[in-house]
């Protein structure tokens, strides 16, 4: 029990000086609560804002059709910062489809210019959905597009296809061919190099290597063939190039396709491609062959050139998806630096874009971004060093400031790590704390000037003293929080480890007014 890492609260009575806590808890208790005023008030700014509109009724139900939110008389009579604050709340419960939304709504409520509030709503949200649109639509033509390339694979192979097989996931697809009787040795070592590396390395060999490794088998089998009857080789050459041609195309072609010359057995491909396809260079090639009066030209297509295409295609694709994910990464990164108390979520952003296009994927992927804006706050005092804000359940979801670190305990990591979400009452450039050991829990100043970890009631007053506002550090370095509720302007600090909202007692003795750090996240 001697370890403050697990007694928090016999760590805050061992920094308690009895005389400086008495006065300066006597101090705030007297000039902090007026009497007759049992819950402190919003700030006037905040009651000022209420007006802020200069955006039209038509423009506000046209934005929140966009985030499916009920624009209800009182929403439609909120600020347009509020009514920004509205809209982002229901893009982040919708998750990574209103990725674009989201992050444009917190790049807009950094900003105090109310033009920057009206061009959101007027025209940024637009701008952003069809972007979120583009990303889901590709998103969606990516997932088709993989499932499409198992049965390719299947085809060219000689595999039946069956619903259970398609509905495999990549590495268990990788291993279903590896086991099948139709595939030959170099389909086999294929497949089991592929199940030694990654998934783009699975999903490599779905879409080019199967039927590469294919086209060996069949050229061993052609070699020895050969050797006995080189006529009839070259005829199950031409078989097997077109009937893996045709599986590019999502084809099974008949006997009577198979016997067409090279330049009618390409067009029977062009006339049956699936639409989607149209577009594409695969198709585009095909239709350049077929235009062409030499032989060589149809077979070269047949034979490498409609390979060649689709390789295109794809990597066309991937393309396309990974420019736009970088895009959302880069503004999701600006959204973060701006604010200013998100450097975990600035550093994870930049290391995923110094990455791959498969890091960047993974960067967006809502549970991942949930965590990257995880953070957690020490003092600046370098005589505290080591101790942070944190929560405790055995002394009631109380805050303080203790000594956590790498080595503490999962749960006491956890304790002392905050995500970092715009304020729940909707002020400009204010941001509140969730707990990361409590969801739904957040830091939150009492009417007595306490700070506890409280679950949302979703109500206004609950919101308002659940919101904290950056401002230059009181003590000249680091970062102070300015509490949302006034008319009295107070911060979060720590008083002899407790923490409270308080002003800013320049005059008290050691200045209790307390500056942070925002760190990384002790439970990342």
């Amino acid at each position: 029990m001697n370890n403050p890492h697990h007694t928090p609260a016999r760590t805050r009575m061992l920094l308690t000086s009895p005389l400086v806590t008495i006065t300066a808890l006597g101090a705030l208790a007297g000039a902090a609560v007026p009497a007759g005023a049992a819950v402190p008030q919003p700030s006037t700014d905040v009651v000022a804002r209420a007006a802020g509109i200069g955006t039209t009724d038509t423009q506000r139900v046209e934005a929140a059709a966009v985030v499916r939110l009920d624009p209800t008389a009182d929403v439609l009579l909120l600020s347009d910062y509020d009514f920004i604050h509205a809209l982002w709340q229901k893009a982040n419960d919708a998750g990574e489809k209103l990725e674009s939304v989201r992050t444009a709504a917190e790049l807009a409520m950094v900003s105090t210019v109310p033009a920057d509030h009206v061009t959101y709503i007027v025209t940024g949200i637009h701008t952003a959905y069809r972007l979120d649109q583009q990303r889901e639509r590709d998103k969606a033509e990516a997932e088709r597009v993989a499932r499409l390339a198992k049965s390719q694979a299947l085809l060219a192979i000689g595999i039946p296809s069956t619903p259970e097989l398609l509905a495999l996931n990549d590495d268990n697809f990788v291993r279903a061919v590896a086991r099948h009787a139709a595939s030959g040795p170099e389909v086999k070592a294929a497949a089991l190099k592929a199940l030694a590396g990654e998934a783009a390395d699975w999903r490599e060999f779905i879409v080019n290597g199967a039927r590469e490794a294919h086209k060996r088998d069949v050229a061993k089998e052609l070699e020895e063939l050969e050797e006995q009857n080189r006529k009839e080789a070259e005829r199950k050459k031409e078989l097997a190039a077109r009937t893996s041609t045709a599986a590019l195309f999502r084809l099974t072609p008949t006997e009577a396709q198979l016997a067409l010359s090279a330049d009618n057995f390409i067009r029977e491909l062009l006339r049956q491609a699936p639409a989607d396809l149209r577009d594409g260079e695969l198709y585009a090639e095909g239709q350049r062959a077929v235009l062409s009066s030499d032989p060589a030209v149809w077979k070269a297509y047949i034979h490498t050139g409609a390979d060649a295409a689709y390789k295109r295609d794809d990597e066309n694709r991937r393309k396309k998806i990974a420019a736009a994910n970088r895009k959302l990464a880069l503004q999701i990164q600006a959204a973060a630096a701006n604010s200013g108390v998100n450097p975990n979520l600035v550093a994870l952003a930049k290391k995923a874009l110094a990455g791959t296009d498969e890091d960047v994927a993974a960067f967006l992927k809502e549970d991942n971004l949930q965590r990257a804006r995880r953070q957690s706050f020490q003092p600046t005092d370098a005589k505290l060093a080591g101790w942070h804000v944190r929560r405790s359940t055995p002394d009631g979801d109380a805050t303080f400031i203790a000594p956590v670190d790498a080595g503490s305990k999962q749960a006491d990591r956890e304790d002392a790590t905050w995500v970092v979400v715009p304020s729940l009452a909707a002020l400009p450039g204010c941001y509140s704390f969730e707990s990361v050991r409590k969801p739904g829990h957040f830091l939150k100043g009492q009417p007595n000037l306490d700070v506890i970890n409280a679950p949302d009631d979703r109500s206004n007053a609950f919101r308002t003293a659940a919101s904290w506002c950056p401002v230059k550090g009181l003590s000249g370095t680091g970062t102070s929080f300015k509490w949302g509720v006034g008319p009295t302007v107070r911060y979060l600090q720590q008083i002899q480890g407790g923490l409270y909202a308080a002003q800013d007692y320049k005059n008290a003795p050691g200045n209790i007014a307390q500056s942070w750090t925002v760190t990384a996240p002790l439970a990342p």
